[in-house]
C-alpha cells in the first residue's frame, strides 16, 4: 500500500458521494475515469464561482492514482486554488476516501485542474478581481493558497 498523507486537507470537502456498484471497472474496483470526473466537478465547481461565471477545464497535470477506491466507500473530494493567471487558474485537487464501516482515510488521487473562464461567446476573458468575489459565500476551495 503507498504511503498517504497521515491528515485529511483543512476544511469540508467540496464534494462528498459514495461511490457505487455502477461505477465499477472490469476488475470490480471504481473506474478511474468516475473519479477524475468527479474532480473535474469539484475543481470546476471553485472555478465557476472564482470566474464569476463559465470557466472550462484546458489540462489536468499531474495526475495521481495512490490506491484504489472500493464500491461503498465514501469519496471526498478537497480543492484549493494554487495559481491565477489573468483568465485562467489552477486548482490542485485530492480526492480521499473512507470505508463505510471505519473511521480509517486514505488519499487516493490527486492532480492539478487548469481552467480558463469564458465569455458569452466561449472566448478567455480576464478574471474578475478578487476584492468583487465574497469567499465565504462560495464553496470549499475559493481561497487561494499563499
Amino acid at each position: 500500500m503507498p504511503e498517504t498523507s497521515p491528515a485529511l486537507p483543512a476544511g469540508i470537502p467540496t464534494i462528498r458521494v459514495v461511490a457505487m456498484p455502477s461505477n465499477t471497472n472490469p476488475a470490480g474496483d471504481i473506474f478511474g475515469g468516475w473519479i477524475v470526473s468527479q474532480m473535474d466537478l469539484a475543481a470546476g465547481t471553485v472555478a465557476a464561482f472564482r470566474s464569476n461565471g463559465r470557466a472550462t477545464t484546458v489540462a489536468i497535470d499531474k495526475l495521481t492514482f495512490l490506491e484504489p477506491v472500493a464500491v461503498g466507500d465514501e469519496v471526498s473530494i478537497y480543492t484549493e486554488i494554487t495559481r491565477e493567471g489573468h483568465t485562467s487558474l489552477t486548482i490542485h485537487v485530492q480526492t480521499w476516501r473512507r470505508a463505510r464501516h471505519t473511521h480509517k482515510t486514505s488519499k487516493v488521487t490527486e492532480g492539478d485542474f487548469t481552467f480558463v473562464a469564458l465569455d458569452e461567446n466561449r472566448r478567455p476573458r480576464p478574471l474578475p478581481d478578487m476584492d468583487k468575489i465574497d469567499p465565504s459565500a462560495g464553496p470549499v476551495g475559493i481561497r487561494k493558497k499563499d
